[in-house]
């Protein structure tokens, strides 16, 4: 019988190795903990929440919500292991951390086709193993060096130094235009023209702005990490600074009033269907409800809808686009799987879900069965295209938002009422493409 490794233990290679077992398969699941411990980690068991006990909103027509439904429906242990340590939350769903992570190692080692091995993994498998790898934002520096090799430096990120995204649909269309700089190339950017008197409130709102308080391993890691400076950082250098930086003016004019502005901040579309943007250089350490406040001081952005704020944390991922498809496979070995943040996916639950699937297909590349591409439109299927979307430009951790769906073929104007109907739609597909699936 052909055995599968999975190296790490988190929410995502739990999941995958269950998945893995469900079908029959042996499993060899490989972590490092207790032996060593990442700075962020404390507790031995597996499937740590190192930052907060809650998953989100339980209510189907948010993406959190959608997603645990979606999770549910696909027999996922971490929905499992939430429900029996839940504890009173409100609208979320909270565990208690220690009982979580608990209830989740013991499923995994009373499970008579997995074995664990404790120990650091130092070197890719070989080639031709079926494996998954899931170890996570935080993966160790001498696997990180053997992924390098395996990728190409380029491929490999230590920092999520990401912008925040607003879906299109809210954005002011009347205060906003497209438009490239001195018009080369295609008018690729919604541009948000300030005059002098809006800059001066935003950027005043800027430095004086609440910001997060890293970890102190991050802090010395970020210090010596020049990819990217955050922009309330930039700001405080100097008044102007950022007009002759991310928000300088020049080479661009409003094409239907023909005026400049005194800054311009712009906005990069995220993906195929132009339903989110970024604002360009704005990597933050910011509070979420402070970008908010803050950054809907820009013209256009008043009523924006953010479905990622900015980060600035340490964070190792892979160029998914460029090395995964759909199945969270390796372009390049198809016996070769990832899973977890490493992929590119953000929180709690996408870590989970990425690695359920990682595990179901290949459970069916072991059993030669062909695999079957996820609906777009459920929330797992999106985040798979997001992942390995090659068109996506600079590409960054997302979390399940959404704005990734492919909207509706009629256009709703309530939003909460647009969500449930998308969230329907999900559900539905979901429900036929699992039932469609032969083992």
């Amino acid at each position: 019988m052909t055995k599968v490794l999975v190296v790490g233990a988190g929410l995502a290679g739990c999941e995958a190795a269950l998945a893995l077992a469900k079908n029959g398969i042996e499993v060899d699941l490989i972590e490092m903990k207790p032996q060593k411990f990442t700075p962020a980690h404390k507790n031995p068991c597996f499937a740590e929440l190192v930052c907060s006990n809650s998953l989100k909103s339980v209510h189907k027509e948010t993406a959190s919500g959608l997603l645990k439904e979606e999770l549910k429906l696909l027999g996922s242990i971490v929905m499992e292991a939430a429900e029996s340590t839940k504890i009173p939350a409100g609208d979320a769903l909270a565990v208690n951390r220690e009982q979580f992570s608990q209830y989740v190692t013991d499923r995994i080692k009373e499970n008579q086709l997995i074995r664990v091995i404790q120990m650091e993994l130092t070197e890719l498998p070989a080639r031709e193993t079926p494996c998954i790898i899931a170890t996570g934002p935080l993966t160790s520096a001498k696997l990180c060096r053997e992924i390098e090799k395996s990728f190409g430096e380029e491929n490999l990120s230590f920092f999520d130094a990401a912008a925040p995204i607003v879906t299109g649909e809210s954005l002011d269309k009347s205060k906003v235009f497209f438009a490239s700089r001195y018009n080369k190339g295609g008018a690729d950017y919604l541009n948000c023209p300030m005059n002098k008197e809006e800059y001066e409130k935003f950027y005043d709102a800027l430095i004086n702005a609440e910001t997060v308080q890293l970890p102190s391993f991050e802090q010395e890691e970020l210090k010596t990490f020049s990819g990217c400076m955050p922009i309330e950082i930039m700001a405080k250098k100097g008044k102007d600074t950022l007009r002759f930086g991310p928000l300088k003016p020049v080479g661009i004019t409003n094409p239907v009033t023909n005026a400049k502005a005194y800054a311009v901040v712009q906005l990069r579309q995220e993906n195929k269907m132009c339903s989110l943007f970024n604002l360009v250089g704005f990597q933050t350490n910011l509070k979420w409800g402070e970008q908010k406040r803050v950054f809907s001081l820009i013209p256009g952005l008043c009523d924006a809808e953010f479905v990622r704020y900015g980060v600035m944390h340490r964070n190792t991922f892979i160029n998914s686009p460029k090395l995964l498809d759909g199945y969270f496979r390796c372009k390049m070995n198809h016996r070769r799987f990832f899973a977890g943040q490493i992929t590119g996916v953000e929180g709690y639950l996408e870590s989970a879900v990425s690695g359920l699937v990682a595990g179901l297909n290949l459970a069916r590349t072991i059993k030669n069965l062909k695999l079957v591409p996820l609906p777009q439109t459920t929330m797992i299927g999106a985040l798979a295209a997001y992942i390995s979307d090659g068109s996506t430009p600079n590409f960054q951790p997302m979390n399940s938002n959404m704005g990734i769906l492919p909207p509706l073929e009629t256009k709703i104007r309530d939003k909460r009422v647009k969500h449930e109907k998308l969230a329907e739609r999900a559900i539905s597909a979901l429900t036929a493409w699992h039932a469609s699936l032969e083992w």
